[in-house]
């Protein structure tokens, strides 16, 4: 494998996709306040400082941004070296929750180290986005027995085993991000197409649980069971419709208080509805629009494939999971449990976030003129 001269690239010299950062550090901030906002009344009936959740997202984002710092410096296409040992990484972790994670709400997704709680099945995302971008680089034959090998075997096992946590947000995710990814690397539309037709009636007749099953028809009719199934969503769009245009001002929200469950996680988008409004939504959306322009941008002008499928599948990760997030809590499709990059209260997506951030980042600062494929070294 080679890498490009240093006399014509020099990540410490060059300097990294503005915009691009400074979005993400508005949403760290901005999800700091909400986060201390939606938790504070929750920490005061538990007894614990009103701050609890607050300082444990600071250490998050604190280590977050040191590893931003460390992989905007590193050169992208020596990842390729650690694609498969951290893809057995995010294996063994997700076993080890298999064997000795923590239970919370019936899901079997964490583990504790020591004083910290990690959620491995965030790690997947960057795993996932690594492997395909380095087995895709030079074309897109799905059939390849080494690709199979090297690169579907693990994400499959990797998909297996956050399934059965049972985490199907994840699933989702991570198997629209790798359609994302085949596509733009030339991959077949028609293929895609047929593989969904079978799998995914297949997936709604036997793969999902009651419970998931019952958020499809929850969505269509929430006002069916305004106290069980239908009672999150509702009290979301109420959160909604009390902010209005401009909001009833930080830390007002009543919904958090007593009637939205999971205000500082999966429904975070709700409060912040509430407490800024139509324009605090409308800042949000435009701070995770930026970082799809400038991650595809980056993406069209790297001078490399591997670089390309890298920044594409990384950015979309992100987009797609916010995106996911503002819709379920507004209630444009059903209910999936995905928290908000950023955002959402949780140290290990907020840590994976930004590191994702990291690589994109360093990913915009090649300026070396290739062609198609460069000299990158692919899992083949």
């Amino acid at each position: 494998m080679s890498y490009p001269n240093s006399n014509n690239y020099s990540s410490q010299n060059m300097q990294s996709d503005r915009p691009l950062l400074i979005a993400v550090v508005f949403l760290v901030v901005i999800g700091l306040m909400a986060i201390f906002s939606a938790s504070a009344p929750k920490c005061v009936e538990m007894g614990v400082n009103p701050a609890r959740f607050l300082i444990q997202q600071v250490i998050g984002v604190i280590i977050g941004f040191i590893g931003l710092k460390f992989l905007s410096n590193f050169h992208y296409k020596k990842l390729l070296t650690y694609t498969m040992p951290f893809a057995l990484f995010v294996i063994i972790m997700l076993v080890l929750v298999k064997i000795a994670g923590v239970t919370v709400n019936g899901a079997q997704r964490w583990i504790n180290i020591g004083p910290m709680s990690l959620q491995p099945s965030e790690f997947a995302k960057p795993a996932v986005v690594m492997l395909l971008a380095a087995v895709f680089t030079k074309n897109t034959i799905l059939l390849d027995e080494k690709k199979i090998t090297k690169a579907f075997v693990p994400i499959l096992i990797m998909v297996c085993l956050i399934f059965i946590q049972p985490n199907l947000s994840m699933v989702i995710l991570l198997l629209a991000t790798s359609v994302a990814i085949y596509l733009c690397a030339g991959g077949s539309f028609k293929l895609i197409l047929g593989y969904a037709s079978l799998m995914i009636p297949l997936l709604l007749l036997k793969g999902l649980k009651g419970y998931q099953s019952s958020r499809i028809t929850t969505w269509l009719h929430p006002e069916s069971d305004p106290l069980g199934a239908g009672y999150n969503i509702i009290q979301s769009l109420v959160a909604f419709a009390s902010g209005g245009l401009c909001g009833v001002g930080y830390g007002s929200s009543k919904q958090k208080l007593a009637w939205l469950p999971e205000a500082h996680t999966d429904f975070i988008y709700a409060v912040i509805g509430e407490e800024h409004g139509f324009i605090g939504c409308l800042l949000i959306i435009c701070l995770f629009w930026t970082i799809l322009q400038r991650g595809f941008t980056i993406a069209a002008r790297c001078q490399d494939m591997y670089g390309k499928l890298l920044a594409l599948g990384l950015t979309f990760s992100l987009c797609f999971q916010g995106f996911t997030n503002m819709f379920v809590a507004s209630s444009f499709v059903p209910a999936t449990g995905i928290p908000m990059p950023f955002i959402s209260y949780g140290g290990s997506s907020v840590m994976v976030s930004l590191w994702m951030v990291g690589i994109i980042l360093n990913i915009s600062k090649d300026n070396i003129t290739k062609g198609r494929f460069g000299n990158v070294r692919s899992l083949q």
